[in-house]
């Protein structure tokens, strides 16, 4: 719903969107026509935050990978595989923003022996301590993650905030998950940090471009597991 589309509407009052994003109205636009964004900030949060802990799990125990070894027969090159990768219990996630999606996906962690640190400038330190999360400033964030998990919303503050440079601050054998908005990352910069090793590996719901283009690298990378912007789906739709 762009600049273009409120324009044209010369009687409305409200946008109503019925999820917790509002990026896809120009709000500025909206703004200036008198008219009222609203959204539903509660919305299918208990459904992302199982779908990041999925994406986590997935990503951290290579099931795309041990998939792929059972259907072509390679039964018992497994086993030596995953056992060189560490636990889930007692490794650190870290939230990006800590709204309605992030508590519920902390409550998850823990549940699974995680550590969870969480930065976001709008809430108080007293209220992430109060639920178990410890607050850390952003480069704290980066550098103590082992999973970084995204739940911020889209807006010119957060454009492209995990970027290059922010990457670089990761811990080589880090993981990023998305289920927040594609934007939020630099795609080109994650794509560059994934083949040169920078971080470990990637679970992402969402992506710059959607649908992405057939040829996006991030599509046939063995170490990124990426689906269709499902996360809050579910019957209750």
């Amino acid at each position: 719903i762009d600049r273009e589309v409120i324009g044209a509407m010369r009687h409305c009052t409200v946008i109503g969107i019925g999820s917790v994003g509002v990026d896809m109205v120009d709000l500025e636009a909206a703004t200036e026509a008198g008219i009222v964004v609203t959204n539903v900030p509660d919305v299918f949060i208990e459904e992302v935050a199982d779908y990041a802990l999925m994406l986590l799990l997935s990503v951290s125990r290579l099931t795309p990978l041990m998939q792929s070894l059972a259907r072509e027969g390679r039964w018992y090159e497994a086993r030596p595989i995953l056992s060189r990768v560490p636990r889930v219990m007692g490794q650190t996630l870290g939230l990006y923003a800590f709204g309605n999606v992030a508590r519920c996906t902390a409550r998850r962690a823990k549940a699974f022996g995680m550590q969870v640190i969480a930065h976001d400038p709008y809430v108080s330190e007293l209220e992430m301590s109060a639920l178990g999360v410890e607050p850390v400033s952003f480069g704290e964030l980066l550098e103590r993650s082992d999973f970084l998990s995204i739940h911020a919303p889209h807006n010119a503050e957060t454009e492209h905030v995990i970027n290059a440079a922010a990457l670089s601050r990761m811990k080589r054998s880090a993981v990023l998950i998305n289920t927040a908005r594609g934007p939020i990352v630099d795609e080109a910069a994650l794509i560059a940090a994934l083949k040169e090793g920078v971080i470990a590996g990637a679970g992402l719901d969402v992506l710059e471009q959607e649908p992405p283009a057939p040829d996006n690298p991030l599509l046939s990378m063995p170490n990124v597991l990426v689906t269709p912007h499902v996360a809050s789906a579910s019957t209750r739709m």
